[in-house]
């Protein structure tokens, strides 16, 4: 603001205007000197309501305190004089008591308020005080209106005059308004037309009405009667006068052009003010009823200003500027003519502001401006008045300078405080407004509230209040946080008021500002502390729904926030509240609707809020259901064979019908079970319907759309066709013998429905064919089967069924083929010969039967064949028959799944529909050898220190002359490592075997099969264990509980630790355990050369590498050589006694000759252990 000063002592008036202009926008603080200033006041037209006090309202404030004074027309009003007039306490208000008896229009007049204190004296606008009126229409003895139809027709309505003008409407008797369309319709000036007049007009009670809302009273017109002609009554009426002769004719009043009720002739003119609304009014009689339709001549209408009401009679323009003025065209129009009228709009204005004089604050010797600027028309003049009395006549003031629209004062003085008015007028108003002059000296004070939070939204505006007073102005200046520069330029705007705005606000801008005002009287500064949130979004909006009735719908509402600030979820259903209704769940971030209905359709908005923003989405609902029934089933186009079914739909319930099923009931021969009959789309609403004869039909529809299908609807009227002759004959037709003297006719009887008629019988005919005879014909009902009887067996006959009723035979019938019943073949097959082709598989041969020997339909031929029994028993053993059929081409065929060494019988059969012929003589066969199967059993018994006795059974399914045995076995370690596999050949007379010289304590595994000439069988596995000397067993126990036992094995456990950390420490230094210089000095046997290709890892090797390997396979030709393996159990077994405990279980160490070596060893099977390492030593 100081900087605004420069600019005026510099010497520009446009800048002494921007400066006057922004010191009116300050409010003096009420504790500084000031003149008055008129805060509130009554409207300049006040209508009273007779019945109420009389308040006139004027307040003022300034300092000092203002005093008040009145005057009415124009002359001092002194309210002391007047018991019934009271000036509220501090207030200028009157308050006129008319309830004991005053007369209201004693206080009618013109009314002014003045408020003045030491500094000046401001004035209200003259008040005009007028008393509502609501008089009575004048009695009148109105004639009834009696018109020809078609005429037209104006009923006055000429409401009294009151004030303010009453609202107009017509009603009748029992206060019901009216009916009103572009026929008949109210004019603006209350009255009513008829374009033309119809017979229904007619009535005794069209009621003008008249509502005065001031007082609340309503003054109704005493009721007008109408009676409308038509040209019969009025023929009636005057044929008794004119000898009957007609008067009138047929027709009412013709049709013709239209013509213009209101206005009147072809042009008229409408004045209306700036701001006020523009109606113009057109209203056209005519037979057809004139559509009215309205254009701007010089140019087009304002589209968003302009409206249309009473049936588009009246054109509407709000809020009306010079710009509306012109002229305007209605017109009239039927299909006989059109008719134009021209109203002429001239716009004028009362004073309007253009800059209205504010307050003015002034420091001494500084320079301000007051402006009073109007603009109306006719264009408004202006006056000044000083303290409510006219400019000129006030004392002169050498800082005073008065222009037209404008007071300059320069240099002041605090003489110079006074309260200005500027009044503007014309024909049509005036403006009045006080601004004031204060002169003051007063230091900055800073009218924002101190430490204010300021809260915005990131990347919106942020505006921190910083409002000041002061005389002269301060001049303002920001500071952010502890910065000592001044806050100008991008991002930051200081405007005129002291407010600095940042455009963009950025989380860096939160932090505390503070703002200085100065001026040549000292300054004053504020703190104020701005933070930059993040705006709420919608993250997760509702999405469209379509959901089927009584299902369940979940709108998704999922928001982010800042977390400082308290987020509220607001869910409406089309812009109102939620219903109160337990199926609506509102959750953390979703709205769930359960068992949802009708009513829930619509759209549904998400509102988040936070206290500085929102963010809303919507979505809508769609609610589809089954469609409701059709109704209003109509039939129509009623023929013998024919009918036309119409009906009605029922809501789709939002989603399309896509077809209606027809249904009927047949009342006569199928009563309360309804048939499908058609479908038709779901755009039709008719179906033409075929229909057969005598049927009392029904007829109901069902919708049909993608939810499902409807209710049926409620039944059609029953619509009975007459009978006729049957349409059809019965389906499925069959003939055929059951028994080898008859021949079966049989059908698919009709339905009541195809019957066509009473006294439906089938008539049956049949003949043999190729015979020359004819055909043999029964009638019958109530059945579906005939059975001809003495037939030849297996002969082809023709035969029908055709369906006759009361009204003659169905259409000819197909002729059908079938024959009498088949008997069982009377020859068997001859020349059967059977070939073996191994021993599970023969083929049989046979020769065809002759074709006549079937009797019947050759079905195939049958090979029955069984075990006699088996060659090497000679005992007899039958097995029971087994059968193959074949193919009644084929003459051939094998028998698969034969017993192998066995003697079979077997004989061939023809076989028809009747059943097996006689059989072929039996051929005998027998079945080569075969392996034999696996022994019945295997067992391993009476178990010794180095024998195992082997017990089985010969097998059950031998397949030939068994002829020896084959048993293979090998040893198992503690570790299931297998040893060599050994074979040994049994005879074939034997049962039992005894293995001798088998380690002790040893596990081993037999693989035991027969054989026959054809080769080995299945095999049985079986375990065995040899058991352990018991004293040996004690001994080892005994010597591992010794003392010094215990100790020895001590001892030998820590030299093995010293010589593995010797070993790693000499590795640790690059170097190799010399292995092979050890081997030379000491010549240990328990320390081997490693071999690279071992697979052992490292560079040593105990004496567990020469255990047996797991897996050790035997050579392919079954045999196992000693000199194979050197880990083998049998080489193991020539050495030391193996121990066991009492379970037999091993523990001991068994020890291997090798046959290969000189020197010999002792190994452990086992990790150490006392009794093992006992062992080692003995």
């Amino acid at each position: 603001m100081q900087l605004k000063r420069r600019g005026l002592t510099s010497g520009g008036s446009p800048l002494i205007l921007f400066m006057c202009q922004l010191i009116a926008a300050l409010d003096v603080p009420l504790d500084l000197q000031q003149p008055p200033t008129i805060t509130h006041q009554s409207p300049k037209d006040y209508i009273i309501d007779p019945r109420e006090n009389i308040v006139i309202q004027c307040e003022a404030k300034g300092k000092p305190t203002p005093r008040f004074s009145w005057t009415r027309n124009g002359t001092h009003f002194d309210t002391d004089k007047d018991s019934r007039v009271m000036m509220k306490p501090n207030s200028g208000t009157l308050v006129i008591d008319i309830s004991t008896g005053g007369k209201p229009d004693a206080y009618e007049g013109i009314y002014q308020c003045s408020a003045r204190n030491e500094h000046g004296t401001a004035v209200s606008n003259n008040i005009v005080i007028r008393q509502s009126r609501s008089p009575l229409w004048s009695k009148e003895k109105l004639q009834p209106y009696i018109v020809q139809e078609g005429s037209s027709l104006v009923l006055p309505c000429r409401p009294p005059v009151g004030l303010p003008p009453p609202i107009i409407f017509w009603m009748d008797n029992y206060f019901q308004r009216l009916p009103q369309s572009n026929r008949v319709s109210q004019g603006l000036n209350g009255d009513l037309y008829f374009s033309n007049l119809k017979v229904e007009d007619t009535r005794s009670d069209y009621i003008c009405y008249a509502r005065f809302n001031h007082t609340q009273t309503i003054q109704q017109k005493q009721p007008i009667s109408v009676k409308v002609l038509s040209m019969d009554a009025i023929n009636e009426t005057f044929a008794a006068f004119l000898n009957d002769t007609e008067f009138f004719g047929d027709s009412p009043v013709g049709e013709r052009r239209p013509t213009f009720l209101v206005p009147t002739g072809q042009n008229s003119s409408k004045l209306v003010l700036r701001g006020e609304i523009l109606k113009l009014e057109c209203i056209a009689e005519g037979l057809p009823t004139p559509e009215i339709h309205w254009m701007k001549e010089s140019g087009e209408l304002p589209i968003k200003k302009t409206f249309y009401e009473n049936f588009q009679k009246t054109l509407k323009i709000v809020a009306v500027t010079e710009a509306d003025g012109g002229s305007y065209r209605c017109t009239a129009k039927n299909h006989l003519g059109l008719i134009h009228h021209t109203i002429k709009v001239t716009v004028k204005s009362a004073p309007h502001w253009i800059n209205e004089p504010k307050n003015l604050i002034l420091a001494p010797q500084e320079t301000g401006i007051l402006l009073c600027r109007a603009n109306g028309n006719p264009k408004p003049s202006i006056t000044w008045l000083m303290n409510g009395i006219p400019i000129e006549n006030s004392p002169d003031d050498p800082s005073r300078n008065i222009g037209d629209d404008a007071i300059v004062f320069s240099d002041v003085q605090k003489d110079s405080s006074a309260v200005y008015q500027c009044n503007a007028s014309n024909e049509y108003g005036y403006l009045l407004s006080n601004a004031f002059v204060n002169v003051l000296a007063v230091p900055p004070r800073i009218l924002t509230a101190s430490n204010h939070l300021y809260q915005v939204i990131i990347s919106r505006p942020a505006l921190l209040d910083c409002l000041t007073f002061g005389s002269p102005v301060p001049k303002v200046q920001w500071f952010k946080d502890n910065h000592a520069s001044v806050l100008d330029g991008e991002p930051y705007i200081v405007h005129g008021n002291g407010s600095l705005e940042i455009h963009v606000a950025q989380k860096a801008d939160s932090g505390k500002y503070t703002c200085v005002g100065i001026n040549e009287l000292g300054k004053a500064e504020n703190v104020v502390h701005l933070e930059v949130k993040e705006s709420v979004r919608i993250i997760a909006q509702p999405e469209y729904r379509v959901v089927q009735k009584a299902g369940t719908v979940v709108f998704e509402c999922r928001v982010k926030h800042d977390p400082s600030l308290e987020l509220t979820i607001t869910w409406l259903k089309d812009e109102n509240s939620l219903p109160e209704d337990e199926r609506f769940v509102v959750g953390k971030d979703s709205l769930t609707i359960t068992d949802v209905t009708e009513v829930d359709e619509g759209t549904y908005t998400c509102i988040a809020n936070t206290s500085l923003d929102k963010d809303i989405a919507r979505a809508e609902l769609t609610v589809v259901d089954y469609p409701d029934p059709p109704s209003d089933l109509e039939l129509t186009d009623e023929h013998e064979r024919s009918i036309q079914l119409t009906w009605t739909p029922g809501d789709d319930n939002n989603s399309p019908i896509e077809k209606f099923i027809i249904e009927y009931e047949d009342g006569l021969h199928d009563p309360d079970v309804w048939h499908n009959l058609t479908e038709v789309p779901g755009q039709k609403t008719t179906a033409h319907l075929k229909l057969s004869p005598f049927v009392w039909y029904s007829f109901r529809v069902i919708s049909v759309n993608k939810v499902g299908r409807s209710q049926p609807s409620s039944p059609s009227r029953q619509y009975q066709t007459p009978g006729a002759a049957p349409d059809e004959n019965p389906i499925i037709v069959k003939g055929a013998g059951s028994e080898p003297d008859n021949f079966v006719i049989t059908w698919e009887p009709l339905t009541g429905i195809q019957s066509n008629g009473p006294g439906l019988q089938y008539k049956v005919s049949w003949r043999q064919k190729d015979v020359n005879e004819e055909f043999t014909t029964i009638k019958v009902a109530n059945v579906s089967k005939y059975i001809v009887s003495a037939t030849p067996t297996f002969v082809p006959y023709e035969f029908y069924v055709q369906t006759i009723n009361d009204f003659g035979p169905g259409p000819e019938p197909l002729i059908h083929v079938g024959h009498s019943g088949e008997d069982l073949p009377m020859v068997a097959p001859t020349n059967v010969r059977v070939h073996v082709e191994n021993s599970t598989l023969a083929e049989v041969h046979w020769d065809a039967v002759p074709a006549k020997s079937v009797r019947g339909i050759l079905k195939g031929y049958k090979i029955y064949y069984w075990k006699e029994r088996s060659l090497n028993k000679r005992k007899r053993r039958n097995t029971g028959k087994s059968s193959l059929m074949f193919d009644k081409n084929k003459t051939h065929g094998k028998l698969p799944g034969l017993e192998p060494f066995s003697h079979y019988v077997l004989n061939v059969r023809a076989v028809n529909g009747k059943g097996d012929g006689p059989p072929s003589p039996d051929q005998h066969f027998e079945t080569p050898e075969g392996v034999p199967g696996a022994p019945a059993f295997l067992k391993v018994t009476d178990p010794t220190l180095d024998s195992l006795t082997l017990e089985w059974s010969p097998p059950v399914h031998r397949n030939g002359i068994l002829t020896g045995y084959t048993l293979r076995y090998q040893a198992i370690n503690n570790t299931h490592k297998l040893g060599p596999l050994l074979e040994l050949v049994i005879p074939a007379n034997e049962t039992s075997w005894t293995l001798k010289n088998l380690n002790y304590s040893t596990r081993y595994k037999f693989y035991f099969h027969a054989q026959t000439s054809k080769g080995p069988g299945s095999s049985l596995t079986e375990e065995g264990v040899t058991i352990m000397d018991e004293a040996m067993a004690s001994r080892q126990v005994d010597i591992a509980t010794q003392g010094w036992f215990i100790g020895l094995m001590c001892a030998i456990a820590l030299l093995i630790l010293v010589l593995l950390i010797i070993c790693f420490i000499k590795r640790n230094k690059g170097g190799k355990y010399p292995v092979k210089e050890k081997e030379d000095a000491h010549a240990d046997p328990e320390i081997q050369p490693m071999k690279e290709d071992d697979g052992t890892f490292g560079e040593y090797s105990d004496t567990e590498d020469h255990k047996p390997l797991k897996g050790s396979r035997t050579p392919s030709n079954g045999t196992v050589k000693k000199e194979d393996s050197d880990d083998s159990l049998v080489d193991y077994g020539e050495g030391g006694e193996g121990q066991f405990n009492e379970d037999g279980s091993f523990i001991g160490q068994y020890s291997g000759k090798k046959e290969k070596e000189t020197a010999e060893g002792n190994e452990s099977s086992e990790a150490p252990s006392p009794v093992n390492a006992m062992n080692s030593f003995v």
